[in-house]
């Protein structure tokens, strides 16, 4: 697929639906979500039968607030993103805030990598990204987790190896700045913050291997449940793996590139895991639906999920805004 070439409307729907999938699974009505053992993750996914014996439907396994945030903001662009007024002082801004660095932005933000795929849109979702983003997490950890987020998004439409998003990530950061600073919206406080978002990427990069942008990746050996566990806590701000704005789409994209072509890998590494496994699972099952569709998923882990047709249909409305005529 080239960078200009429309992904399918069902490569949107797998998206969506396994976005949703994979934040309910690490959820589990919340029992998952604050679980910090992987391995008592596991053990009681065993005792379930495993993923493939999961049927994520009312009441056992609803969606957590990350798929409800997600679909919201993909209903909002549908509904005109002329709402979002980037640079211009407004209802939309908030304060900057040296707290605000929690993930909230990151796992919400995939749609708008469907909403402006093309690589020519990339300062509408910088712009778009950065602002959605700070109107809940005023701080670079926070929105520029949103950022990342749509970024490997669009990047999973254009069909770029997953292998190279990570470099092409700290390339894209300098223009981030260049918005931030064109704003002039508490551009001091801002600038004071940034450094930790890239230099903690750069860091993990050179910890795969991947400061080039090519593969194929190093992981620890050995690297089970255990050893994710430690390792995610050293991705990670105050020993919560996925809290923060940088590290869960870190560990969404640690998954995608571990799981290959398996759902059931991606799974093990993206939403099982003794931190907070449903932000990191909404984005990762996101990502991988563009990549693979719904190939090899279990039909019961998304054919009876809590909002479905709603999700649908923010797909198809989704898809149609960003490609339009060139589908037609």
């Amino acid at each position: 697929m080239s960078a200009e070439t429309p992904a399918s409307v069902e490569r949107y729907r797998a998206a969506m639906l396994l976005s949703a999938a994979g934040d309910s699974l690490g959820y589990r009505n919340q029992r998952w979500e604050y679980c910090e053992s992987g391995p008592q993750i596991h053990q009681e996914l065993v005792e379930l039968g495993g993923v493939y014996a999961i049927e994520v439907r009312l009441p056992d396994w609803r969606v957590s607030d990350d798929t409800v945030l997600h679909l919201a903001t993909a209903e909002a662009l549908n509904s005109g993103t002329s709402q979002l007024r980037p640079g211009e002082v407004g209802g939309h801004h908030i304060p900057f805030n040296p707290r605000a660095q929690g993930c909230g932005a990151a796992m919400r933000s995939m749609c708008i990598g469907l909403r402006f795929p093309r690589v020519s849109q990339l300062l509408d979702l910088i712009r778009v990204s950065v602002e959605s983003g700070r109107m809940t997490h005023h701080h670079p950890t926070g929105y520029l987790g949103a950022l990342t987020s749509a970024l490997f998004t669009s990047f999973a439409v254009q069909g770029r190896p997953p292998e190279e998003w990570g470099a092409a990530l700290l390339e894209t950061l300098p223009l981030a700045q260049e918005y931030v600073r064109s704003c002039g919206m508490e551009v001091p406080q801002n600038l004071d913050a940034w450094d930790f978002f890239p230099e903690k990427w750069r860091w993990y990069l050179k910890q795969r291997g991947l400061e080039t942008g090519r593969g194929p990746p190093q992981f620890p050996d050995p690297y089970g449940v255990q050893e994710r566990d430690q390792e995610y806590r050293r991705f990670s701000l105050e020993n919560w793996a996925g809290r923060s704005g940088h590290d869960a789409p870190m560990i969404a994209y640690e998954a995608l590139l571990g799981a290959a072509s398996s759902w059931e890998q991606l799974c093990g590494w993206g939403m099982f895991h003794g931190g907070d496994s449903d932000s990191t699972g909404v984005i990762a099952g996101c990502w991988w639906g563009l990549l693979h569709g719904l190939s090899g998923v279990p039909a019961g882990n998304y054919q009876f999920l809590e909002y479905r047709e709603r999700l649908l249909t923010a797909a198809d409305q989704l898809h149609q805004e960003a490609w339009g005529r060139d589908t037609e």
